[in-house]
């Protein structure tokens, strides 16, 4: 009877607790929830404020696909973010695995010099860097997009920490059954290492899919285009078709949520460090 009446009271003390989260998530859930509302009405109610499901969701996806290049878009964004997803997570997580695992003074000053790095505000670089990319004529191209962005300290930083939970005697069994260092990393490291590399990838993947003023910089044909300067073109219109254009943010949108909410348990693992 006493455990009974302490759990009942500890209950009784967190209400207020669970109450208050409760009316936090529906703060937090709202945005989302009043852009696919928003997508389904027209120009004149979402203006008006109007939070409930409409019938126009149809005309909204007519409107946008023929006044906009969207499937054109979909396709450079998934193309973009994908590879560059690819390429930064193999760069990054050779980088962080040979500074942990391999690391001496002359490496920990040059990953003190790449953590300063990150000190620097992109816009600082961003002349330099149009300038290179345009001396290897490397405009409107995959490459002129992800290379700024293949390799950065923040990534290294990450699996480099994490690689500090990486069991040594692995490494070392794997040298006596004769694999060498990239065997060990391809066949050892990466498989072990899985949470690490599922949250890098959300990150990464984000970040290249909701990229705005470096493609803007470098994609100067519309043809190159990707969805977030789809949607800046809508709203620079005269007059914007505000059911169309949150037609084209839902569109936007669901990509990264559908990673996040698939690797979401990946994700928390991979941030606290676990490794399995």
């Amino acid at each position: 009877m006493t455990e009974k009446k302490n759990k009942s009271a500890i209950q009784r003390r967190l209400i207020p607790t669970y109450i208050f989260l409760v009316i936090w998530s529906l703060f937090s859930v709202f945005p989302l929830y009043w852009m696919i509302t928003a997508a389904t009405n027209n120009t004149v109610d979402v203006a008006r404020g109007k939070i409930v499901f409409g019938g126009e969701a149809a005309a909204n996806f007519q409107k946008l696909i023929s006044s906009q290049n969207l499937w054109g878009a979909m396709g450079n964004s998934f193309l973009y973010a994908i590879v560059q997803t690819v390429l930064c997570l193999l760069i990054c997580s050779l980088a962080g695995f040979g500074f942990e695992l391999y690391h001496d003074k002359a490496k920990d000053r040059l990953f003190g010099i790449l953590l300063l790095a990150m000190m620097v505000p992109g816009v600082a670089t961003m002349i330099p860097l149009f300038k290179m990319i345009a001396g290897m004529k490397l405009l409107n191209s995959v490459w002129g997009f992800i290379l700024p962005a293949i390799a950065t300290p923040f990534m290294i930083m990450m699996f480099r920490q994490n690689s500090r939970n990486f069991p040594i005697d692995i490494m070392e069994a794997a040298r006596i059954d004769g694999l060498n260092e990239f065997q060990i990393f391809f066949r050892m490291y990466m498989p072990v290492m899985k949470s690490t590399y599922a949250a890098a990838a959300v990150i990464v993947f984000m970040n290249a899919w909701n990229a705005y003023l470096w493609p803007k910089v470098v994609m100067t044909d519309t043809k190159a285009q990707t969805m977030p300067m789809l949607i800046a073109n809508i709203a620079s219109g005269y007059t914007i078709d505000y059911g169309m254009m949150m037609m084209g943010v839902l569109f936007c949108s669901l990509p990264t949520m559908i990673i996040f909410f698939v690797l979401q348990k990946q994700f928390a693992e991979g941030i606290t460090g676990a490794v399995k």
